[in-house]
């Protein structure tokens, strides 16, 4: 964008960020604030990736990330914005022993996202097929286009979708292996996570104030939303199955997967109490082996840079420090 003054002539810098979740609204907040004109992209209807809350009947269901916590000065900056502005709040499991303080959103972990993308242009429902190098002008910058064959243009592109994403997505554009570490992006992992959402005409068989449980047997965490505080009018329980469990059924009958879940803990989810049950595929739950840096930058002309949780310290911390080194980088 130009901004013509008299005799002088301002340019606006411009970035597009491909991922709407923790580490692509990080960046476009720090960016946007530095006077970048920022478009995210997202493929899915919504903002937040795995900062996902879902509406069953009456109930309001976390059914990815389930809480968070805050170590680095800046991140707990972020929390302590989100706690005065009432979308965030201490989460019940704070209180069990000597567990970290973790917070949740107030109204699921979904209103985080949406709070932080309130001041941003994000489109939703555009999944980016290819990026090219901007041709036909003296600028250096970006071209991507879309399923619909919409494009975008920019000066510095931010990619913040898991590595395998990225690396399709490389594949079919103009990026050649020398400009990108490829075997980098090779190495993040990945675990997938099955994640069953029961909605109870009861209350729960969780003790009291004790909104999660832990490792029972194939099921990593098991959270109580109405104890957890997002869903105060019904009941509701989300079952998230481990690393090895959600890898061998990955792709078996959900119905079938989310009803052997169920079976583990009749003494938590009685068969008689439920009265519906949904059930969600993470392929790219948690990050297990990371690329030990922020982010990675292509040895391109113009900015071309990758980051998430599967860089640097991981999960949602991770991924908001990542954003937030990003955004530096190009203002830099």
């Amino acid at each position: 964008m130009r901004l013509t003054y008299h005799s002088f002539t301002y340019f606006m810098p411009t970035t597009l960020v491909i991922g709407a979740g923790m580490a692509g609204l990080t960046a476009a907040r720090e960016l946007t604030k530095q006077g970048h004109t920022v478009t995210v992209l997202d493929k899915g209807r919504g903002v937040g990736g795995r900062m996902a809350t879902r509406r069953i009947d009456r109930s309001r269901i976390d059914h990815g990330a389930q809480s968070f916590t805050a170590q680095s000065p800046f991140f707990q900056s972020l929390v302590e914005e989100l706690l005065t502005e009432g979308v965030a709040g201490i989460a019940p499991i704070s209180s069990q022993g000597d567990v970290p303080l973790h917070y949740i959103g107030h109204n699921g972990m979904s209103a985080i996202a949406k709070y932080m993308a309130q001041s941003l242009h994000v489109i939703t429902g555009e999944r980016v097929i290819k990026i090219d190098k901007r041709t036909g002008t003296s600028d250096n910058g970006w071209r991507v286009m879309n399923e619909s064959g919409t494009t975008y243009e920019a000066d510095n592109l931010l990619i913040t979708i898991p590595a395998p994403q990225a690396l399709t997505l490389l594949q079919d554009s103009d990026i050649g292996p020398d400009e990108v570490k490829i075997a980098a992006l090779e190495s993040i992992q990945y675990s997938p996570c099955i994640t069953v959402m029961v909605v109870l005409g009861d209350q729960s068989y969780m003790k009291e104030k004790e909104c999660m449980q832990f490792n029972l047997g194939p099921i990593a965490t098991i959270t109580d939303n109405h104890q957890k505080g997002i869903s105060p009018d019904q009941t509701s329980i989300t079952i998230q199955a481990g690393p090895e469990f959600s890898q061998t059924h990955f792709d078996d009958d959900l119905i079938t997967v989310g009803h052997a879940l169920i079976d583990l803990v009749p003494q938590l989810i009685p068969a008689a109490d439920i009265l519906t049950y949904q059930v969600h595929r993470w392929r790219y739950s948690m990050a297990d082996v990371r690329y030990p840096e922020p982010f990675l930058a292509a040895n391109t002309p113009a900015p071309l840079l990758f980051g998430g949780d599967g860089f640097g310290s991981g999960n949602i911390e991770g991924a908001f420090l990542s954003g937030l080194a990003m955004a530096k980088a190009v203002n830099s």
